[in-house]
C-alpha cells in the first residue's frame, strides 16, 4: 500500500508539474507544426550551417537559427540513450517508453526506470497529441515524412505498439486513424483493403504520382512514394520526387482549409540513416533539405498569426564533430580545406553505390571525377572491388576478402565503404554508428512569443504541445476512455477472443448479450455488428503479450 501511494506521488509531480514554461501562461493556438529532424545531433547542426555558408556566402544562417531558444534532454524509460520510437513517444504522449514501443506504456524495469512506472499500465496504448487533437477539437492532421509510413516516428503520432518492427499492426492502424493528410514513402506496405478504406472513405490515393500529388484538388490525400523509404534528398529525381519542403507546404495548404484548425508532424527522416551510416554528406543535404521545409513553415506561421511551430531532433546520432584526431592540426585549417572537398560531393555514400552498381566498372573513375570530384588511387580501387555489394566488380565475390585492403578503408558492403571513402577525405569524425545521449537543439516560434526557453525534459515537450491546443492534463483522460482494457469493458457480458486464422491474421474478440453481438477487429476503427458497421473515432488495439484489447469504454453501451 505504501509503495503504491509513494509511486502515485511521485508520478503526480513528474507528470503534472514539469513544465517546459508554466503552461497555464502558455497562449493557446489554432494550429501546430512539429517538425522533427531524427537522429540530429548538435554537431550536425553546425556542420551543415557551415556547408551551407560556404557553398552560399550569403547564406551564414539556417532557416531555424533565429528560433533557436533551447534544448531538449530525451531518453527512453529506462535508459538516458533514447531509440527514436520511444523518444517521439514521449513528445506525443508525455511518458518515456521502452526502446521499440510506439507510444504504448512502458514495462516497469525496476531501478533502471528514469522514473516511477506502474506495472499495471504495462502494453497500454497511449493517446498521443495528434489523436486528442482530432477526438477533443475536431482538427485536421497530417503527417509528412521521407521514411516508410509505419516507421518509428510517424507511427509514434498515429498508433500503438510494442514493437516498431511489426508493421502488420501499425500500418493499418495508420490508414484507420483518419489522418487528413499523409505525404511520404511506403507504396509497398500499403494493401488493397488499406486502400479501399481509404477510397471508400473520400481519400485521393496517389502512389508513385508525382502529378497526381500536386495537381489534386482534394482536401483528404495519401500520397506515397517509392516501395519503401524515399531517396536522400541529394539523390532524387526531382521530376518524380518531391523534396521535403513541396510536400510540408502541400500538407500546409490542404490542412489549413479547415475551419478548426489543425496539427502537423514533418520528421527529416533519413538524417538519422545518413548517421547510423557514418555518411557526412547524407547527413548534412538531408538536414539543409529539412531546413528549408521549416522555412516553409515558419512562413506560413508568420503569415497566418495563429500558428505555432516547434523543431527539434528526437535524440542524437553517431557523435558526428567537425575535427577529429586522424586530422592533424584539423584546427587550423581554412575553410577551404575543412569544406571544399565535402562540397564536391553530388550524391551521397548510397546514391554513390546506385550509381557505380548501375554502369559497368571501366567508369569507375568518371563516376567519381562527376560526382565526388576525385578518383580512387590504387588503395581505393583495390577497397572497392573487394565490396561484396559492389555488382560490378571484376573480382568474383567468392575471391573477395579483406586481404592486401587497406584496414581503414576495407568494408563488406559497399554503401559503408563509400561513407568510410567520404569521410576520409574530410576532417568530420564519428564516434559510433548508432544513437547517442547528448541533448538536442529546440527551436520555436509563437504569434504570442510563448516560447519554451531553457533546457527541458522530453516529457516537459509534451506538456508543453498540450499547452498550444489548451488540452494539457486531457492525454490520461483519454487514454482510460478510448484505451480500456476489455476484461473492464465487458465484464458483465459473455465474450471471447478468437484466434486467427493464420498466422498472418489477427484474433477476433466477440462479445454478446441476448439480442446484440459485437465482433471486434484489432488495429482498425471498424467494429461489427448484425445491423452494420459501427466507426469509432479511434482505433482498437490488441496486445499479445497479456491477450488484451483495448478499446473505447463506450463500446459496452452499444450491448445495452
Amino acid at each position: 500500500m505504501k509503495k503504491t501511494m509513494l509511486f502515485l506521488l511521485l508520478s503526480f509531480l513528474i507528470f503534472t508539474t514539469g513544465k517546459a514554461v508554466e503552461v497555464e501562461n502558455v497562449k493557446p493556438v489554432k494550429n501546430v507544426i512539429l517538425l522533427i529532424p531524427d537522429g540530429t545531433s548538435i554537431g550536425a547542426v553546425s556542420l551543415a550551417r557551415w556547408k551551407q555558408w560556404y557553398e552560399n556566402p550569403d547564406k551564414p544562417n539556417l532557416f531555424i537559427d533565429p528560433y533557436i531558444c533551447g534544448t531538449v534532454r530525451t531518453h527512453s524509460s529506462n535508459a538516458p540513450i533514447g531509440d527514436s520510437a520511444p523518444t517521439t513517444s514521449c513528445y506525443m504522449t508525455g511518458y518515456p517508453s521502452i526502446t521499440g514501443f510506439v507510444s504504448t506504456y512502458p514495462w516497469h524495469d525496476g531501478d533502471n526506470d528514469i522514473y516511477p512506472t506502474d506495472p499495471e499500465r504495462a502494453y497500454q496504448p497511449l493517446t498521443t497529441v495528434l489523436e486528442a487533437a482530432k477526438m477533443l477539437q475536431d482538427k485536421a492532421t497530417g503527417l509528412v515524412f521521407t521514411c516508410e509510413f509505419p516507421h518509428a516516428t510517424p507511427a509514434d503520432c498515429s498508433a500503438h505498439s510494442y514493437n516498431r518492427g511489426k508493421y502488420e499492426w501499425i500500418a493499418p492502424q495508420m490508414v484507420h486513424n483518419d489522418i487528413d493528410v499523409v505525404i511520404g514513402g511506403g507504396v509497398s506496405i500499403l494493401t488493397d483493403d488499406m486502400k479501399s478504406y481509404l477510397q471508400e472513405n473520400g481519400y485521393g490515393v496517389m502512389l508513385d504520382d508525382i502529378n497526381g500529388f500536386r495537381s489534386y484538388e482534394g482536401d483528404k490525400m495519401w500520397s506515397l512514394f517509392c516501395p519503401k523509404e524515399m531517396p536522400y534528398d541529394l539523390d532524387r529525381d526531382p521530376a518524380k520526387i518531391p523534396s521535403l519542403e513541396e510536400m510540408t507546404r502541400k500538407a500546409i495548404e490542404k490542412l489549413s482549409k479547415d475551419k478548426n484548425g489543425f496539427f502537423l508532424m514533418v520528421e527529416g527522416s533519413k538524417v538519422d540513416w545518413a548517421a547510423h551510416a557514418n555518411d557526412p554528406v547524407g547527413v548534412t543535404t538531408d538536414f539543409l533539405a529539412f531546413d528549408r521545409a521549416c522555412g516553409a513553415a515558419l512562413e506560413f506561421a508568420k503569415q497566418n498569426g495563429e500558428t505555432a511551430v516547434v523543431i527539434l531532433p528526437d535524440h542524437g546520432n553517431s557523435g558526428i564533430s567537425l575535427g577529429c584526431a586522424r586530422c592533424t592540426g584539423y584546427d587550423k585549417l581554412s575553410k577551404d580545406q575543412l569544406f571544399n572537398n565535402l562540397s564536391q560531393f553530388k550524391l551521397t555514400a548510397e546514391g554513390l553505390a546506385g550509381k557505380l552498381n548501375s554502369e559497368p566498372s571501366s567508369e569507375v573513375q568518371n563516376i567519381f571525377k562527376k560526382y565526388a570530384g576525385f578518383e580512387l588511387n590504387d588503395n581505393e580501387l583495390k577497397a572497392l572491388y573487394h565490396c561484396k555489394g559492389y555488382k560490378n566488380s571484376p573480382i568474383p565475390e567468392s575471391e573477395r576478402s579483406e586481404k592486401g585492403v587497406e584496414p581503414s578503408l576495407y568494408s563488406g558492403s559497399l554503401n559503408s565503404f563509400l561513407s568510410k571513402l567520404i569521410t576520409s577525405k574530410t576532417c568530420i569524425g564519428f564516434t559510433t554508428t548508432g544513437h547517442t545521449g547528448e541533448e538536442v537543439f529546440l527551436a520555436a516560434y509563437h504569434p504570442q512569443d510563448t516560447r519554451p526557453f531553457g533546457m527541458h525534459s522530453n516529457i516537459e515537450i509534451n506538456h508543453y504541445l498540450c499547452s498550444l491546443f489548451g488540452f494539457q492534463g486531457k492525454l490520461d483522460e483519454l487514454t482510460k476512455e478510448k484505451f480500456a482494457k476489455h476484461t473492464d469493458v465487458f465484464a458483465d457480458y459473455k465474450y471471447e477472443i478468437i484466434p486467427a486464422a493464420d498466422k498472418k491474421g489477427f484474433p477476433t474478440l466477440k462479445v454478446k448479450n441476448k439480442r446484440k453481438t459485437l465482433e471486434i477487429r484489432p488495429f482498425t476503427n471498424m467494429v461489427k455488428t448484425k445491423d452494420g458497421d459501427i466507426k469509432l473515432n479511434s482505433v482498437v488495439v490488441y496486445v499479445d503479450k497479456n491477450n488484451t484489447f483495448y478499446l473505447p469504454q463506450s463500446l459496452a453501451d452499444f450491448l445495452k
